[in-house]
């Protein structure tokens, strides 16, 4: 049987090739992302059911519909059949008048919490993109901050970084002359109490030049890179609550130096042999070039740390007696809940978008809801440490 080879056209190299069909896809994606989000191709948010906002505010259903029928609070679209439906900004408006937000004191410091695997598609974006939607549906001032240079949560909130020329956190953490300020990166997204600083692939510049400044004699930045995200954020620190780190699936300087800043570490497993073993490599690894850190005087001092289950299938025999491995071994940072897997979540991305931005009916009810009730368990299980953290 003769089977025919792709032939490159002879007088293309493979790199025009790539950039060729890159560029093609990025064009393509960026018709479909006008199409999906006219007009103006920017990402805009669904509105949200009544027992969403009674979850989200903290109140009971039944509460909310006399608020509605007094007069108080604000006004929801009601539909023929009489459900009531709100905006990301009226449930802000509730909030604010049943006197439930949640901002931090003066006194309880910015919570930066970094989501961290060595390993690509153990679901790191995904459960810091709904992490990060959560927090602010539940009335935290968020940023999101994308180190990835690959920039998929960045791609998540609609900003396609080949075309929409949005600067990166690399602007910030650069060593010359024409480095910036975070307040000049960061940018809003379609959800409010959430922004985002983005990522793009000048962000690889980072690994690069910090070895290249930590040789330089007269340079203290680069001995010193490990704090520069942190220096950063403190510009922005009387903003928000929050801060979720997208880190790469790679231990280099952008993650040691968001490690660093970090007063608490996600770190997610796809309960797989493979998977666990190669975690165990990463533990090894990161404890070891920590502990030089910490030679060179910088602690790093959690709040707490986590072993978060993703990918969970609750059936398969291997997946629960990884778990139970995980369990047996470290039971007090392993979280409570998992984040099951699902076609939903899939699905979802394939429009760019998360469970929180989809409408249940595009879904086998079923599906949904069971994604939903994993995601909101894992993320409400955060709060509580968060909470902690902060003694309330």
């Amino acid at each position: 049987m003769n089977v025919t080879k792709p032939v490159l056209e002879p007088y293309m190299s493979f790199a025009d090739v790539i950039l060729d069909q890159g560029g093609d896809i990025s064009s393509k994606l960026d018709m479909l992302r006008i199409d999906k989000f006219p007009p103006n191709a920017q990402k805009t948010l669904r509105q949200f059911s009544l027992a969403e906002v009674a979850e989200f505010v903290g109140v009971s259903q039944s509460y909310l519909k006399k608020l509605h029928l007094q007069g108080k609070g604000v006004e929801p679209s009601v539909t023929p059949t009489g459900r009531r439906y709100y905006t990301a900004d009226q449930i802000n408006e509730l909030r604010s008048v049943l006197d439930r937000v949640p901002h931090r004191t003066g006194r309880e410091k910015l919570q930066v919490i970094a989501v961290v695997n060595f390993k690509g598609g153990s679901g790191k974006t995904t459960t810091a993109a709904h992490l990060a939607q959560y927090l602010a549906l539940r009335g935290y001032r968020v940023l999101a901050v994308d180190l990835d240079p690959q920039a998929s949560l960045t791609a998540l909130y609609g900003i396609q970084p080949e075309l929409d020329e949005k600067p990166s956190f690399y602007e910030t953490l650069r060593y010359d002359e024409a480095r910036k300020s975070i307040t000049e990166i960061i940018q809003p997204t379609n959800f409010p109490n959430l922004d985002i600083v983005p990522a793009n692939l000048e962000l690889q510049e980072y690994e690069y030049e910090t070895p290249l400044a930590m040789q330089q004699k007269d340079s203290t930045a680069g001995k010193l890179f490990y704090t520069r995200i942190g220096d950063a954020l403190s510009e922005v620190d009387g903003r928000y609550d929050v801060v979720v780190v997208d880190c790469p699936p790679q231990l280099g300087y952008l993650t040691l130096t968001a490690l660093t800043a970090a007063t608490s570490v996600l770190i997610t497993v796809h309960p797989q042999m493979l998977d666990i073993m190669s975690m165990s490599q990463f533990l090894l690894m990161l404890g070891n070039i920590l502990k030089s850190i910490e030679g060179a005087g910088v602690k790093v001092d959690l709040d707490w740390f986590r072993y978060l289950i993703t990918r969970y299938e609750p059936m398969d025999i291997p997946q629960q007696q990884m778990v139970g491995f995980m369990q047996s071994m470290f039971a007090q940072q392993m979280m409570k809940n998992h984040m099951v897997k699902s076609t939903a979540i899939s699905d979802a991305g394939l429009t760019k978008q998360s469970l929180y931005e989809v409408e249940r009916s595009q879904f086998t009810p079923a599906t949904y809801d069971r994604a939903r009730e994993a995601l909101d368990l894992v993320n409400a299980e955060v709060i509580e440490l968060m909470n902690s953290a902060w003694g309330r």
